[in-house]
C-alpha cells in the first residue's frame, strides 16, 4: 500500500473507509500494518538486503569447503 494511504489510516481515518475509497478490502489493511506497520521505504528493503547477502555469504562458505575437501583428499588427507 502507498505510503500516503497508510498514514490515512493512522491519521484516524475508518479503515472501512479508506479500503472502499481505494478499492481494497479491510482485511488487506490491516496485514499491511501488521507487516510493515510503522517501517519506512528505507526500512522495509533491508530485510530483503541481508537475506540477499546471507544466501551470498553460505554460497560462499559451501564454495570453501568443497575446496578444502578437494585438497585433503588431493594429498590423501583422511577426514
Amino acid at each position: 500500500m502507498k505510503k500516503s494511504r497508510f498514514r490515512q489510516a493512522e491519521a484516524g481515518m475508518a479503515v472501512a473507509e479508506l479500503a472502499r475509497q481505494h478499492g481494497f478490502s479491510p482485511s488487506s489493511v490491516y496485514g499491511w500494518q501488521a507487516k510493515d506497520g510503522g517501517m519506512e521505504a528505507e526500512d522495509a528493503k533491508r530485510p530483503n538486503e541481508l537475506e540477499l547477502e546471507n544466501g551470498r555469504l553460505k554460497r560462499l562458505s559451501a564454495d570453501a569447503h568443497l575446496d578444502i575437501g578437494a585438497l585433503k583428499v588431493g594429498f590423501g588427507a583422511r577426514h
